[in-house]
């Protein structure tokens, strides 16, 4: 046997262990950039893109499962001004109003702020005993029910996803959600009279 003979096993040997390399390589190379699930991601339409973020689970939120992010939608609701005359004076409120079965149902669920002077006016079709529930609800809450005639006969402090019942002291048709001590802060009473939306009123 040749010495070239001898070697040629060896070159075979040789160039597989290279292009074992190579392939291995060129794997590795493809693998990098990826984006693990779960993580966020940026846009891929070049740089200034918003990023991709994930939705938020009610689980590692901390909340139960109905509320998850993006469960409940917000739609935008009208708003109008509500004022209520107390013996402090005029106590202005711009107020979101929820009129239909879906927008009651809903109410504030799933809001995490509500502004200073701002609340929601739930409208009801003729007076009756309500019963509010903070079921989904994360913000703390006064609720003023107004009768017919508009006025206040009861106001309730309301906890954050409390399984509790805030059921009237007397049959009412409307109810002011605002953020809790609005009312006591601003000197509001059982009695007071509130000038409602005419456009509420006329329905």
């Amino acid at each position: 046997m040749t010495r070239m003979t001898r070697l040629r096993p060896l070159r075979k040997l040789l160039l597989s262990a290279l292009l074992l390399v190579l392939l291995s390589a060129l794997v590795a190379g493809c693998g990098q950039g990826e984006t693990d699930v779960g993580e966020t991601a940026s846009g891929s339409d070049g740089a200034g893109s918003a990023p991709l973020t994930r939705t938020v689970g009610a689980e590692e939120a901390d909340l139960p499962d109905s509320i998850s992010t993006g469960e409940i939608p917000q739609p935008p609701l009208q708003n109008r001004p509500v004022v209520i005359r107390s013996s402090g004076g005029e106590v202005r409120v711009r107020a979101e109003i929820a009129d239909d079965d879906p927008e009651r149902t809903r109410g504030l669920m799933a809001r995490e702020e509500l502004g200073e002077n701002e609340g929601m006016l739930f409208v009801f079709d003729s007076e009756r005993s309500l019963n509010f529930i903070m079921e989904n609800t994360l913000l703390p809450l006064s609720i003023a029910y107004i009768d017919s005639r508009g006025s206040i006969v009861d106001i309730r402090r309301m906890q954050p996803l409390s399984e509790d019942t805030y059921p009237s002291a007397e049959p009412a048709m409307y109810a002011l959600e605002v953020n809790q001590g609005f009312f006591s802060e601003r000197g509001v009473e059982v009695g007071d009279e509130v000038d409602l939306p005419s456009t509420v009123v006329e329905g």
